[in-house]
């Protein structure tokens, strides 16, 4: 039994195609808890045992992880919470019942920057690197999924793209860094869940295919959807008042501020590239597929 969370988001949804697709030849049962199951994918009903509700609910995680083999792990964003709570304190109930019910192995969603200077002060990436820890504690066998920033980050400024033919971050405009798509981590979270002779604790790199800058980035999307596109760096000032300004916890703000701050120090770099660590869908693939249709809508 495999038991998904997070089943209708960027990650979530590509793991269940790919879960449907070879748990009958695995002979593996499949498990999801989803807040709202209309979400689900057609391909989904009667094929899926569905718990509804929320896996940061100690009765519903009880209830949904009786009788798993293998969890896959992801932490909602929410920034109406402190990073601690956010993270380590929404995941609370799950650890513990993993431990309650001997469930043999978990796939998390993680970061880079473990074991560099910058970890201890990344935001965000702190507080993930510190619920690796918590999960490595209960005992499971686990791997955490180690990646960069996601291409999908770039679908909330598919309005300015459009609009104005910019997109903002606060990375230097020339720094390469690696980025990587959803679908890649995915693809890796069901090779792991669905094939399990693995122990212990460990981190998978998933890095994407090449690195890349801002800039490269702007005119990989300027060639892709026949329209000019330009970076504008943004301070961390102004990220900070911006988003303490949509009514975000501050605490959670600064810790986005933190993460961006460490990742243009070079936070993401220090993994190398390898035919292990490397995924396949290039950034040109991902804008003609995913980006074009979200901006050309």
């Amino acid at each position: 039994m495999i038991v998904t969370t997070a089943p209708t988001g960027n990650i979530g949804r590509h793991l269940l195609s790919r879960l449907l697709e070879s748990a009958p030849a695995a002979d593996e049962e499949l498990r999801v808890i989803v807040r709202d199951p209309s979400r689900l994918p057609d391909a989904a009903r009667g094929r899926v045992e569905v718990i509804v509700g929320s896996h940061g609910d100690a009765a519903v995680v009880d209830r949904a992880f009786e009788g798993a083999d293998a969890v896959f792990w992801l932490v909602p964003p929410d920034a109406a919470r402190t990073p601690q709570d956010a993270y380590s304190g929404f995941s609370g109930p799950a650890v513990r019942a993993f431990a309650a019910h001997s469930v043999g192995h978990v796939v998390g969603v993680s970061a880079l920057g473990r074991g560099t200077p910058l970890a201890g002060r990344a935001g965000l990436v702190t507080a993930t690197l510190a619920l690796d820890d918590l999960i490595a504690d209960s005992g499971v066998a686990y791997r955490a999924l180690a990646s960069p920033s996601f291409f999908e980050n770039l679908l909330e400024e598919s309005d300015s793209i459009r609009e104005k033919g910019v997109f903002t971050d606060s990375a230097d405009a020339d720094r390469k860094a690696p980025f990587v798509a959803t679908a890649d981590i995915a693809a890796v979270a069901a090779g792991l869940l669905l094939d399990r002779p693995w122990t212990g604790i460990g981190s998978v790199p998933v890095l994407g295919p090449r690195d890349m800058s801002p800039n490269d980035l702007a005119r990989i999307m300027t060639e892709q959807l026949g329209r000019p596109v330009r970076y504008a760096r943004q301070s961390l000032d102004e990220l900070h008042t911006t988003l303490v300004g949509y009514g975000l916890n501050e605490a959670f703000v600064q810790a986005i501020v933190d993460m961006k701050r460490a990742k243009d120090q070079s936070l993401d770099s220090g993994v190398a590239r390898t035919p292990d660590t490397a995924s396949p869908t290039s950034f040109e693939q991902w804008c003609a597929q995913t980006l074009k249709p979200a901006v050309l809508c």
